[in-house]
């Protein structure tokens, strides 16, 4: 086998375990969200922490739908997420929470904002080129 023809079935290879990586992504994302949504039925309540979290899968199916369409993961998609994820902590556990903990998580969220802003800032002044 010549180096190319190994080099193309290695590209074949990994663009499938990728592909397959996805799906298995959005399924499990699908049976979270469902499961949740199981719970919040039976309890016959939804709460602020439990919207937060429908918000986490949501953005995480919007991620995996972005790189399945584009080849690309934009960094913004798991800041956001990141993001989403410490303010349902503090919402979860705002009344437990220490102090330090607290103003740790919200100070994590500025950064992660903060984070954002220069991505996208990035992106006007320094964009990529349009073959990448």
């Amino acid at each position: 086998m010549q180096h190319g023809e190994f080099h193309k079935r290695m590209k074949f290879l990994f663009t499938l375990l990728e592909q397959v990586g996805l799906v298995v992504i959005a399924i499990a994302t699908i049976f979270a969200a469902a499961h949740e949504i199981m719970i919040m039925i039976n309890a016959k309540s939804v709460g602020l922490g439990d919207l937060l979290l429908m918000f986490l899968f949501v953005e995480v199916l919007a991620m995996v739908s972005f790189y399945y369409s584009s080849g690309k993961l934009p960094v913004t998609y798991p800041l956001y997420i990141g993001m989403v994820a410490l303010a349902r902590y503090i919402v979860l556990d705002i009344k437990e929470l220490p102090p330090t903990h607290m103003l740790a998580s919200a100070t994590a969220i500025l950064v992660l904002a903060i984070a954002v802003l220069l991505v996208r800032l990035g992106h006007l002044k320094l964009p990529y080129p349009e073959d990448q």
